[in-house]
């Protein structure tokens, strides 16, 4: 293990941002590369959970390219364990996480708990290591005892390769556990997509996905196309959901169900809040309550209108960026059996912060503009925060640990952009000039294009440096990142 360098950095930067162009196959949203229909109607299965035992969670993780079947293909994917997605690790406030990494990969990689409090530092949640084909690392993550309940996830982060890795198949769930709530059963969902070669290879992005944001040509949860689940009508049941596609936007919906919203991040509802659906941008995870009704129906992401980039190319190609689709088929029949207790209502763990002081205000900007020619003709985008690409070597932001800051992101780009800052939850209070009355806390926020958001930041905890960006993955790889240093 050494850490990346800022030559690596930039090179990296440059590869996962335009390199991918090579070999694109450029597949449309109607047509896969062997032809006819894609196998779907899978039972969904869950992944593996591994529990913490006596406040510690040990975990051998592999990461490696494996044969597994997607739609009835058999496909070489980049897996953790040899599956995909890899295993649900649970956790509860105060565990420790201790996991020994082996890149078995061909380029290098890392590890990113998403959404986890805990230290960029060291062996804890640091970017900056990269691991080398063959290598082994371990990693120890220690979770505060007041750390907040939620579905959080574990992904690689290693510059320049993100999004390839990512969109490869290397993702895995990560549950902070509360107190069990009164269910029939609960499910973990692992949203992603992914685009295939007729040979079964996981396909490459073009320059023009690049600069939008991939989206597959497949929609998976737990790597299953469209599987189908069932239940008994009068049951309620727990959904942890997690974005895990490169770019892609959910609107989550079930027509025909009751939804209630328990929390999305690490934000915590007081009371189950009945909802017709549930925007998650990429890194974004929900956690819902679904109580049954007899009936048939789907899972489905009714589409959301991300933007594009324009410039007489009807938005970059006329693609139809996270369309609506179903991501699987619910059938709720037999015996009605009985509604379990009401939801108790929870008290907030994190402390409002409109109620502390503000050390300082600051604004950051999302740059996405014109930039240098491409390799064989084309112009490139001009990716970054404040009129910069990311460089391993600046850091953009000094912060005093102890401080509160408040922060205005602004995004003056024709697209949205999802706004993730390692470590610290973000308590948003503003979006587009009107206040926001409840407590909202994200580890993701977006960004609308046009638009802007304010958020308070709580920097108490966790010195130490790392980073915050975009969250369309190949849009941080081409450089929309920038280093915060808290100290």
């Amino acid at each position: 293990m050494k850490p990346i360098t800022r030559r690596q950095a930039l090179q990296l930067g440059a590869v996962g941002g335009l390199g991918v162009a090579i070999g694109g196959i450029g597949l449309s949203r109607t047509g896969l590369p062997w032809g006819g229909r894609v196998a779907d109607g899978d039972l969904l299965v869950e992944p593996e959970a591994l529990r913490s035992s006596g406040g510690l969670l040990q975990v051998d993780l592999v990461a490696a390219r494996r044969e597994v079947t997607i739609a009835g293909r058999q496909v070489q994917a980049l897996t953790y364990g040899g599956t995909l997605p890899g295993r649900t690790w649970w956790v509860r406030p105060g565990d420790t996480i201790e996991v020994q990494l082996r890149n078995e990969l061909d380029t290098p990689t890392n590890l990113h708990t998403h959404g986890l409090q805990v230290s960029p530092s060291g062996n804890s949640d640091n970017p900056f290591l990269s691991i080398d084909p063959g290598q082994s690392f371990g990693y120890r993550f220690t979770l505060p005892e007041d750390h907040p309940s939620g579905v959080c996830w574990y992904h690689p982060h290693r510059h320049g390769s993100v999004a390839d890795q990512l969109f490869g198949g290397l993702y895995g769930a990560l549950i902070v556990e509360d107190e069990k709530m009164p269910v029939s059963r609960e499910r973990v969902l692992v949203v992603s997509d992914i685009s295939l070669t007729a040979g079964g290879q996981i396909a490459t992005a073009s320059g023009m996905d690049v600069m939008i944001g991939r989206e597959g040509d497949l929609l998976l949860v737990n790597g299953r196309h469209r599987p189908h689940m069932s239940a008994r009508p009068g049951e309620r049941e727990r959904w942890r959901v997690i974005n895990a596609c490169t770019s892609r936007y959910l609107r989550l919906a079930l027509p025909g169900q009751r939804l209630e919203l328990l929390g999305i991040d690490g934000g915590q509802e007081q009371a189950p809040r009945e909802v017709r659906d549930v925007l998650l941008a990429p890194g974004n995870r929900a956690d819902l309550l679904v109580s049954m009704s007899a009936g048939s129906g789907e899972f489905q992401t009714l589409g959301y209108d991300r933007g594009g980039m324009g410039m007489g190319m009807g938005m970059m190609g006329g693609r139809n960026l996270s369309g609506a689709e179903a991501i699987a088929t619910l059938t709720v029949s037999g015996q009605e059996t009985s509604t379990p207790d009401t939801v108790p209502v929870r008290s907030p763990v994190l402390r409002d912060l409109r109620e502390q002081p503000v050390a300082r205000r600051r604004e950051i900007a999302f740059t996405m503009g014109m930039g240098s020619m491409m390799r064989g003709g084309g112009s490139m985008m001009d990716l970054g925060f404040d009129g910069r690409t990311f460089d391993i070597d600046r850091v953009d932001q000094r912060v005093a640990a102890g401080a509160v800051e408040e922060w205005l992101i602004t995004n003056p780009t024709p697209m949205d952009h999802p706004f993730h800052l390692h470590v610290w939850p973000m308590q948003v209070i503003e979006t587009d000039g009107q206040p926001v009355s409840e407590q909202v806390w994200r580890d993701v926020v977006n960004v609308p294009a046009q638009g802007r958001v304010r958020v308070l930041i709580d920097f108490a905890r966790h010195p130490g440096r790392t980073v915050y960006h975009c969250h369309i993955l190949d849009h941080e790889d081409a450089g929309m990142m920038a280093i915060v240093d808290v100290g």
